[in-house]
């Protein structure tokens, strides 16, 4: 099988991370419990996992049967080089960043509450922004097999790249996070949708709504007929809601149950170990059963990654992920007509 090239167009943050027993008040001051500094930014989130998850620690870069670029835009200081110094080792391509004079990194402050693991992020994106449109005449050549979105940088570019690869016919998996509503022509180009319970609600307009089934239904629906084939909806430590709209049929996958120490990373590490999972294995993604086993091994990498402190430094690789008692997924899931009546889709394992 010929090697894969996943593309990651995204933003490069460096995260001060406080950990705390509460968040503080209006006006209060608490002394923190621990304080550190890391790699971040989703799409450099994602880049790493896609390397981490498609091949074993200690192994060679061209063990991995696929390759991992990432694109994006950094500062000219300490938090820039340090940014690019992480991706290239963790064996991922950086010709693509750019520095960007005149710019300050991009940074995250993100407050971890220890009992529950939970965080709230501040993202200042400062050179993330500075990544436009005119950055992008034409995609790479080669062509990417798979280019990963999300929407840290500006919505005009990822709308512009979007247009691109719908005109060369370049896959893409989008994590529309931070969440906001895109036209109708955006999903024109995205083959796979991965969200949280939260963008979810934003992006079909059911904030602040009571979810059912149905509900979710009749929303989700809206996406599929705008042409997107794979929906994922994560939910935390209730697993993934998995949909193909190619066949109809709709399963909710079990989550892991472990300790939370820290969540930053388990979103991204999702994106990054089914994206590289995806391309790795070759995997028919038109097999239900096919696509459902690789949605439960990125299930257990996010599981895994939330038992750590940090984000990037936190994500495990391939071997690091137990692959016991995989779901016998075979003849599983509903259709979608019984899911939209209220049938639960959930899978007992």
């Amino acid at each position: 099988m010929p090697t894969r090239n996943i593309t990651i167009i995204g933003s490069l943050n460096t995260d001060l991370i406080t950990r705390t027993s509460r968040v503080p008040a209006a006006g209060e001051t608490l002394i923190t419990s621990s304080y550190d500094t890391g790699c971040g930014g989703k799409g450099a989130n994602q880049a790493v996992a896609c390397a981490r998850l498609s091949r074993e620690k200690g192994s060679e870069v061209d063990e991995a049967g696929c390759t991992i670029n990432m694109i994006g835009a950094v500062g000219d200081d300490m938090f820039g080089r340090d940014l690019i110094n992480g991706l290239v080792s963790n064996g991922i391509g950086v010709d693509g960043v750019r520095v960007k004079d005149g710019e300050k990194s991009g940074v995250a402050v993100i407050i971890v509450e220890e009992e529950s693991g939970e965080n709230r992020i501040l993202m200042s994106p400062n050179a993330n922004y500075a990544l436009r449109p005119s950055d992008f005449k034409s995609l790479p050549d080669p062509l990417p097999d798979l280019i990963i979105l999300q929407l840290e940088i500006p919505l005009i570019t990822v709308l512009h790249i979007l247009k691109l690869a719908r005109e060369k016919n370049v896959e893409v998996l989008l994590n529309p996070a931070p969440a906001v509503k895109l036209p109708r022509e955006a999903y024109l180009a995205v083959n796979h949708l991965i969200v949280n319970e939260t963008e979810a609600s934003i992006i079909t307009s059911t904030t602040g709504q009571k979810h059912s089934w149905a509900l979710w239904g009749e929303h989700i629906q809206r996406l599929i007929d705008l042409g997107v084939r794979h929906v994922l909806v994560t939910l935390g430590a209730e697993g993934v809601i998995y949909l193909d709209t190619g066949i109809q049929r709709v399963l909710q996958a079990p989550g892991e149950k472990v300790t939370v120490i820290d969540s930053t990373g388990a979103g991204d590490t999702f994106v990054g170990a089914y994206a590289g999972m995806l391309a790795k294995s070759g995997r028919d993604s038109r097999d239900f059963t096919c696509m459902m086993e690789l949605v439960d091994f990125a299930n257990r990498a996010a599981a895994k990654t939330v038992q750590k402190g940090g984000v990037q430094s936190a994500i495990p690789w391939r071997n690091e992920v137990s692959l016991e008692n995989t779901l016998a997924f075979a003849g599983s899931g509903i259709s979608f007509d019984e899911w939209k009546k209220g049938v639960d889709p959930a899978f007992k394992r």
